[in-house]
């Protein structure tokens, strides 16, 4: 599975880039590719991390966004949602 990870004006360390790839790499593989990208919100509250993922599937994309306190919380957040919406999909494509 191919993974880009676009951080939108800021460097990504590649610690983080390596959890995003560990955590997406783990997710069904009917998936194709996933394009990552990440966003710091220009308010003052702590919850400023924003990530949003693309799956790209046969036939179909998934996304899911998310914002929280740190980058690797929303990745998360973002995996969690997509396990559900692959379900869906899964459920979808067996029928």
């Amino acid at each position: 599975m191919k993974v880009m990870i676009n951080s939108v004006h800021f460097k990504a360390d590649q610690k983080l880039e390596d959890f995003i790839t560990q955590k997406v790499e783990k997710l069904h593989s009917d998936v194709i590719s996933a394009e990552v990208a990440l966003k710091l919100d220009n308010t003052d509250t702590p919850e400023n991390k924003i990530a949003d993922i693309r799956l790209v599937l046969r036939g179909d994309d998934l996304f899911a966004s998310k914002q929280s306190k740190s980058f690797e919380e929303s990745i998360d957040d973002c995996i969690d949602a997509l396990k559900k919406q692959l379900e869906k999909y899964k459920g979808k494509t067996t029928k």
